[in-house]
């Protein structure tokens, strides 16, 4: 039987792309959107159905997995792809983009999970790829809503596992770094453009940016690349949790698992402190 696969967030890079592989492999594809014109694309590959689903709409999100099922007759894996990034000082960022960024990236998580699980119980099988990103492991300056909202979705989807491996259901997490061929970053830049630092901050954010334009420079990755580690952990028939998705993370990955806290903090210092 041709498995489903449901994807959040499936407009561009990662979705699309993760979408398009799925699709290469013979599955059928549930792609989803806020806006559903976006994914012309996607809708002329064969076994692509694109419709319509907000992760801050419920009803949205009941919608669009009926309208899957109802398409395919089931679905056998959900990835939880849809999110975005804050950029800037926290002091400046207002409580309601916060907010936002929980909504998108946690809540509308928990929101398109707990709606599809009763579909996947009655099934006894299912798995669940839970996007999040190297910032769900390491802390970073100029993000720091985006990496709270990461680090929480890092242990919802943990604690999760270990409840819905009880029901046959298995929950992944991907944790990808910085991509060459992604929008995600163009939302952020134009999010960051809302906000101002107050200037006490000025030396600090021009080294912290200087950092992080050395941290672009590096990047090799594709969103193709990332798409492939996410059909992998949904097809490799494992209950492994966590998949590093690019090599550029790697390094700070060891230093925050493998090295002791006080090596990792002044590491993470040097980085960043020692040009404000």
């Amino acid at each position: 039987m041709t498995k489903t696969v449901l994807i959040t967030g499936a407009s561009t890079g990662f979705g699309k792309s993760a979408a398009q592989l799925f699709a290469s492999h013979g599955w059928n594809v549930t792609a989803t959107m806020r806006d559903p014109s976006a994914g012309a694309e996607l809708a002329q590959l064969d076994k692509v159905f694109v419709t319509h689903l907000d992760v801050q709409d419920r009803d949205s999100i009941d919608q669009a997995i009926a309208a899957g099922i109802d398409r395919f007759g089931r679905i056998d894996v959900l990835v939880n792809n849809a999110g975005f990034g804050l950029f800037g000082i926290f002091e400046s960022t207002p409580r309601d983009k916060i907010q936002q960024q929980f909504d998108v990236n946690l809540f509308g998580v928990m929101d398109v999970t707990r709606a599809l699980l009763p579909h996947f119980r009655r099934n006894r099988a299912g798995v669940i790829v839970n996007v999040s990103s190297g910032a769900g492991v390491f802390g970073l300056p100029m993000i720091s809503p985006y990496t709270a909202s990461k680090f929480a979705l890092e242990g919802f989807s943990e604690s999760l596992s270990y409840e819905l491996l009880s029901q046959n259901i298995v929950v992944k997490i991907v944790e990808p770094g910085g991509v060459l061929s992604t929008q995600f970053g163009t939302r952020s830049s134009a999010e960051a453009v809302q906000v101002s630092a107050p200037k006490d901050y000025e030396r600090f954010v021009e080294g912290s940016l200087a950092v992080f334009a050395g941290l672009r420079a590096a990047r090799l990755a594709t969103s193709e690349d990332v798409a492939r580690v996410i059909f992998d952990a949904a097809t490799d028939g494992s209950d492994r949790l966590r998949y590093l998705a690019t090599k550029d993370i790697e390094p700070l990955v060891k230093a925050r698992r493998e090295t002791s806290e006080d090596e990792y903090v002044a590491m993470m210092r040097s980085r960043y402190l020692a040009k404000s």
